[in-house]
């Protein structure tokens, strides 16, 4: 309720064809949308599909992107999970499956809105209204295809609404349904596009509701795509942070106020007799975008990862996934004192030992409780980017003075001399800031692909809580199997090398 009120909603989603989303006009004309009602109801179930769709959003983003990385192990050992943390992935694959189909039915949602809004003739809805919801859903189809085409690479690039078949349709319609993928750059060349035309028309940052699709957001995408290989562009990735310093976003000063909760009383520990009333903090100035989430209406995914802090002995019987690495740990404890530890993994005892005693088992922390916030874009992230694209620009001392902000927050002091000796020096001690400061976020799997350090970090891993891998990265892990299901329905697909 308080996510539709914040997007100045009213209606209830409706996500499949009805006489609110498809109907007809006074005139007795066919449409898809027949008035600003069902294009406000197509608006929501937008931003609904990332609040709600925590699976390939969130839980499954970290699996590939933590547990297939130096960061975490697998957690629960299962047919899903174990791959992720052995390499040895498959197109059979249950997860990727459900990803795959969440992510192309974003893409629907977006393209119906997106293809369909400027044909509403009501009144009500203004030019200026069409404009900014177009906007917003192409800022949506823009982040659905960045997280597939750094996937699985070469995806199938959807940007109409196929049409009925019919007899006279069938031959033109039909290839519609069955597309073939398109190469990466030109794919990227779409989320660009998308969000180029975006930017004049999307709402711009309210600093009391990070829920929207707005410029910021955009922004942020638009620095993260630069820094990719197909359009990599690292003037673009400082001048995009560059925008979102200007737009109002900073780090916070308390690094705990991101992930930390609110007890009962706050005098005493979180227990069974104390637990978690609501977050510490929603809509910081470090957050670009987040799914909120409040007492009553609580975010379902925290049990997967450890104890739910807001009901201490929910679903704590069996084995979590997300399990951090002895190897990030290691790499924290290597920095004196940093305070991000501690908002990142914490010890419980439990009742397995699959990798830490049962009487000390390390747990995932950033999502603590049911009414943390799902956050997909942080400030913190983009500002490191831009000390990425420094370094690769010859500006060492502008990008260690970036790097210096985050340890300086973690309670660190600046780098040391032997860090900024030179360029492979700096960019080493940059990959380990970036690693601690969004670990558990996501994101490390993807620095490693993007900065060709997968062979070189994962193959020499030295780690003795992880499984030995079932075989050694090479060129061909950078993108992951296609759904051997999406492919069977689809003849047009032609599976990635190496699966």
């Amino acid at each position: 309720m308080l996510i539709m009120a914040s997007c100045a909603l009213d209606y209830d989603p409706v996500d499949t064809y009805s006489d609110v989303t498809e109907g007809v006009t006074k005139d007795s004309t066919q449409v898809v949308f027949k008035d600003k009602a069902a294009v406000l109801n197509q608006r929501q179930v937008i931003y609904n599909r990332y609040r709600d769709g925590q699976e390939h959003w969130f839980l499954d983003m970290l699996l590939l992107g933590e547990s297939h990385s130096d960061n975490a192990y697998a957690g629960s050992p299962s047919s899903e999970t174990t791959p992720f943390e052995v390499n040895s992935i498959e197109g059979s694959n249950t997860n990727l499956n459900r990803d795959w189909n969440g992510h192309m039915s974003n893409v629907a949602a977006a393209n119906l809105l997106i293809c369909n809004i400027d044909d509403v003739t009501d009144p009500a809805l203004t030019a200026a209204e069409k404009e900014q919801y177009k906007a917003e859903a192409k800022i949506f189809r823009a982040m659905v295809y960045f997280d597939m085409v750094r996937i699985w690479g070469n995806v199938p690039l959807v940007i109409t609404v196929a049409g009925d078949i019919t007899s006279e349709t069938v031959e033109d319609v039909y290839p519609a349904y069955f597309p073939p993928q398109t190469d990466e750059k030109t794919v990227y060349e779409q989320i660009e596009l998308d969000l180029l035309e975006a930017l004049p028309y999307a709402p711009d940052n309210n600093p009391s509701d990070k829920t929207q699709f707005t410029k910021s957001v955009a922004r942020t995408l638009l620095a993260k795509i630069y820094a990719e290989k197909p359009l990599q562009d690292y003037a673009k990735v400082i001048r995009y942070c560059d925008e979102l310093a200007a737009d109002g976003f900073g780090l916070v000063e308390d690094f705990s106020e991101l992930f930390g909760v609110v007890l009962e009383d706050e005098t005493k520990p979180v227990g069974p007799s104390n637990r978690v009333v609501n977050a510490k903090a929603r809509n910081t100035k470090e957050t670009i975008f987040e799914a909120q989430f409040f007492p009553g209406n609580g975010n379902w995914v925290t049990w997967m990862f450890g104890r739910p802090l807001d009901d201490w002995t929910f679903y704590f019987t069996w084995t979590k996934w997300i399990t951090p690495s002895r190897d990030l740990v290691k790499a924290f404890k290597s920095e004196a004192n940093d305070k991000r530890l501690n908002e990142t993994v914490v010890y419980y005892s439990c009742g397995w030992n699959i990798y830490y005693p049962a009487d000390n088992y390390a747990f995932m922390y950033k999502c603590r409780s049911a009414y943390n916030s799902v956050i997909k874009f942080r400030y913190a992230d983009v500002l490191l980017l831009k000390a990425e694209a420094l370094i690769m620009t010859g500006d060492l001392n502008g990008a260690a003075a970036i790097i210096n902000q985050t340890r300086n927050r973690a309670g660190l002091g600046n780098l040391p001399a032997s860090a900024t000796s030179g360029r492979d020096a700096l960019l080493n001690a940059y990959l380990k800031e970036r690693r601690l400061e969004m670990a558990l976020e996501g994101q490390r799997w993807f620095d490693l692909v993007r900065l060709d350090k997968v062979e070189e970090v994962l193959n020499q891993l030295k780690d003795e809580g992880r499984p030995a891998l079932v075989y050694q990265y090479d060129g061909n892990s950078y993108r992951l199997p296609i759904p051997q299901a999406v492919m069977d329905q689809n003849p047009n697909l032609i599976q990635n090398p190496g699966y």
